[in-house]
């Protein structure tokens, strides 16, 4: 979750640097760890303000016990985008992706994602990027398998076509 966090709206390699920053720091990213942190040293691995935050809150949450992760496994799609976007700092992007990566949920989609709204246009050939409306309109056709479809995307948005 700190990863998805630190890739809010910014490049994988940043985000990336900024993890392994967090990793060389404390090891295992575990939620005590990262509240043994303080602001100084979170700005210094990467994380703005606002991320900190959501690191410290998302932390504080799972170590007291109010956040509760570890069974969305057997939770729905629907509702375990609910309890995850109920987490300040994950909206809805993040809860997707989540659902996505940590879950292997089949139909994740995650909403308004540029770099999925830019591969598309270049797949479909299309005269513009189409905005986060349309390109999520576009991904309903490939329900119940969005998430396979957006890993495609990716992975041509990364590496392009030949």
């Amino acid at each position: 979750m700190v990863r998805l966090i630190l890739e809010q709206q910014v490049s994988l390699a940043s985000a990336d640097a900024a993890l392994r920053k967090l990793e060389a720091t404390i090891g295992d990213v575990e939620p005590a760890a990262v509240l043994a942190l303080d602001d100084a040293q979170l700005k210094t691995i990467g994380f703005s303000r606002q991320k900190a935050g959501y690191a410290r809150g998302l932390a504080a949450g799972l170590v007291e016990g109010s956040i509760v992760i570890d069974d969305l496994g057997a939770v729905p799609d629907e509702a375990a985008g609910e309890r995850l976007r109920s987490i300040r700092g994950i909206g809805p992007w993040t809860a997707s992706c989540y659902l996505l990566f940590a879950l292997g949920r089949p139909d994740a989609w995650p909403p308004g994602d540029r770099a999925l709204q830019v591969s598309m246009s270049r797949v479909y050939d299309l005269a513009a990027v189409p905005d986060a409306g349309a390109a999520d309109e576009r991904a309903m056709a490939w329900r119940p398998h969005r998430a396979i479809a957006a890993r495609l995307l990716w992975h041509e948005y990364l590496g392009g076509r030949p």
